[in-house]
């Protein structure tokens, strides 16, 4: 794993799996040493660095700040662990608490203000001393979603004027997509794909990489391509469509990301499935549909408010130019819109 000084680096793994966030994070800070292998900062062997000679910081997902100190004097505390002069501490105080509009703030203990501003207030302080590497682990989770987006795009800007490595850990793919760096996936302890995060969107390595970047859940289903025809579940069949024509005659896990199945025909290559709706959730402008159809359960993610009840009979289409196929390794064969 290389980080290069200015990078801004994700660390993502499903929410279900750490997957060894937490661990990366506190080998970097020293907080534990490795076992194996050697950590090296700017050139030399970290692990004869102390914890507390490391310019290193990490953000916390909770709201750790100290509750008998003022805003002001959370974020000048580790300038004057550092015996920073009273001058020069009072300019980088507001200097970074005007970037992160706190200034306001600065006077009041951190029960007085809001959660966003206490999750300012724990950034700031991180970011006063001009700390080479800072690693935000899920800083935004306890969060609410406003609030999450403001910090979100506040953090990109933040973080473009500095030379700093920043390791982002999160279990939220949307999040990681939306912050568009490069990103490391993170399985069971091991890394699964590492590049700039929209391309591990389009091209996963795996199966297992895929449902990690789906959120909703990616739709997953057994498919064989016969000499003339695909055969979805053993029940469903469909003519063989140009898309899939250029698959070899085999068995397949097909996949497809629910904003994808559609209520109405995009193109030629579409699948028809007849399906029966389970349940409809509707949240803010959009609908999560779950239906049920012959050994097959599909989610569409849709725009707009779609108010359909249990037992509805509905038809749905596939667009097969936008589905995944995986070997039975689950190993990646085909991406949407790639030719083989």
């Amino acid at each position: 794993m290389d980080l290069p000084s200015g990078s801004f680096t994700i660390l993502l793994s499903d929410r279900t799996d750490d997957a060894g966030k937490v661990t990366i994070c506190k080998l970097l800070l020293g907080i534990i040493k490795p076992t194996s292998g050697t950590i090296l900062i700017d050139g030399k062997d970290a692990s004869k660095v102390p914890t507390q000679k490391r310019n290193a910081a990490m953000v916390h997902q909770e709201f750790i700040n100290y509750p008998h100190l003022t805003v002001y004097e959370n974020i000048a505390s580790p300038l004057r662990v550092l015996k920073i002069p009273k001058t020069q501490i009072r300019k980088a105080v507001y200097d970074i608490a005007k970037k992160l509009r706190i200034e306001s703030c600065l006077n009041r203990l951190p029960n007085e203000i809001s959660g966003g501003q206490q999750q300012r207030t724990a950034l700031a302080r991180a970011l006063v001393k001009d700390a080479k590497l800072i690693c935000l682990y899920e800083p935004l989770v306890n969060l609410d979603y406003k609030l999450r987006e403001e910090l979100r795009n506040e953090l990109k800007q933040l973080f473009r004027s500095k030379n700093t490595v920043c390791v982002y850990a999160t279990a939220e793919p949307n999040e990681a997509l939306q912050l568009g760096s490069k990103a490391i996936l993170l399985h069971k302890g091991e890394i699964l794909q590492a590049s700039d995060i929209s391309e591990i969107y389009r091209n996963p390595i795996n199966l297992t990489a895929a449902q990690i970047l789906s959120d909703p859940p990616l739709n997953i289903f057994q498919g064989e391509i016969t000499s003339h025809e695909l055969v979805i579940g053993e029940v469903q069949r469909f003519p063989k469509t140009r898309i899939l024509e250029q698959l070899p005659i085999n068995n397949y896990i097909l996949a497809i990301r629910p904003s994808h199945v559609s209520l109405v025909p995009i193109s030629d290559d579409d699948l028809e499935i007849s399906m029966r709706v389970n349940i409809a959730e509707i949240s803010g402008s959009e609908t999560l549909i779950h239906t049920v159809g012959s050994n097959i359960n599909l989610l569409m993610n849709l725009s707009g408010v779609h108010d359909y009840s249990p037992d509805t009979k509905i038809k749905i289409y596939i667009p097969s130019h936008k589905l995944f196929v995986f070997n039975a390794a689950g190993a990646l064969v085909k991406a949407p819109g790639a030719n083989l």
